[in-house]
């Protein structure tokens, strides 16, 4: 059984231009264990997607799906306390920018202790032994002294290890990590990504990992769903879609990359992300693809297997693609 199933997944908004799909049909398939990288544009919908796994979207939003299930459970039939036992405990998220993310009205062991007395109970001494055993884990230095510490007197490396104490002190089976690098230096991307790839295969704990950065990708994941204007356009074993993406987008993303273009100009992708006011007819990425044919412009293509890859395209990419 997957550990996490989902099937026809829609977020819908109401505007004043009306109905708005921030994420449309989107099928999802997570096993025990597995690390899964989802990538694409800012208001591509990737966010999105978690926070409606993680039952965090907000009225005016609706979500349905055919089928959401994570570990036998059917997530669209519970109660919102229900969720909640489930939320933090068995499906934990680190949200983007830790310096706002964490309350900084109390000090981060008592957040970390909060979340433990929720799902796990026991006493105050064993929660606070529990979180320095959590803060010693994530790396950060001197972890009883740190107990009283406010958010705003860690960096923001340290704010972000907080978050993924808080994430995994109930040994949750799936973890979301939503840009969990964002606005850190490199030397500290590095360390908080190994540090989260280590603690997946410790604890043989699945992992969503969303982010704009294809290096990190191409570093952590095992399989990839690549996200465009609020649809799933491919998804592939993450060493072939590398080097054999089969949806125009993905190919474009890839080759934007610096290291692709050493010596030549980097190429980018014309255009921006359709809203509400400006979605094309046909397949959403027409107007930007360079492989667009006047079925693009007319039919809107479906998420299918093909060439060895689930791609939402009419013409998918054939050979390798260097």
């Amino acid at each position: 059984m997957p550990l996490l199933e989902i099937r026809n997944l829609a977020v819908e908004f109401q505007t004043h231009r009306g109905p708005f799909r921030a994420v449309d049909g989107v099928d999802l398939t997570l096993e025990p264990g597995e690390l899964l990288g989802v990538v694409g544009e800012s208001g591509s919908g990737k966010s999105v997607t978690m926070l409606a796994v993680m039952g965090l979207i907000a009225w005016p939003g609706k979500v349905t799906a055919d089928v959401m299930r994570f570990d036998g459970i059917d997530l669209m039939s519970l109660s919102d306390s229900d969720r909640r036992k489930i939320v933090g405990k068995d499906i934990a998220m680190i949200f983007q920018e830790p310096m706002t993310s964490l309350n900084p009205s109390f000090s981060v062991g008592y957040q970390i202790m909060e979340t433990l007395a929720v799902h796990e109970g026991g006493s105050r001494r064993e929660r606070r032994r529990r979180t320095i055993e959590l803060l010693e884990q994530v790396g950060i230095p001197a972890a009883a002294s740190r107990l009283d510490s406010f958010p705003h007197q860690l960096s923001g490396g340290m704010c972000q290890r907080v978050m993924i104490a808080m994430a995994i002190a109930c040994n949750p089976k799936l973890l979301i990590a939503d840009e969990p690098t964002t606005a850190l230096d490199v030397t500290i991307q590095a360390q908080i990504l190994d540090l989260l790839v280590s603690l997946s295969r410790e604890r043989n704990m699945a992992m969503v990992l969303i982010t704009h950065d294809m290096g990190v990708v191409a570093e952590t994941a095992q399989r990839v769903m690549v996200m465009y204007a609020s649809q799933q356009v491919e998804e592939q074993p993450a060493e072939r879609l590398f080097e054999q993406p089969r949806h125009p987008y993905t190919a474009a993303l890839l080759e934007a990359l610096p290291e692709r273009a050493l010596e030549k100009r980097l190429n980018t992708i014309p255009g921006v992300v359709p809203g509400i006011a400006d979605r094309p007819s046909g397949c959403v990425f027409n107007p930007r693809c360079n492989f667009a044919q006047e079925r693009c412009r007319i039919e809107q293509p479906l998420l299918e297997p093909k060439l060895g890859a689930r791609v939402r395209c009419h013409f998918p990419i054939r050979g390798d693609v260097s």
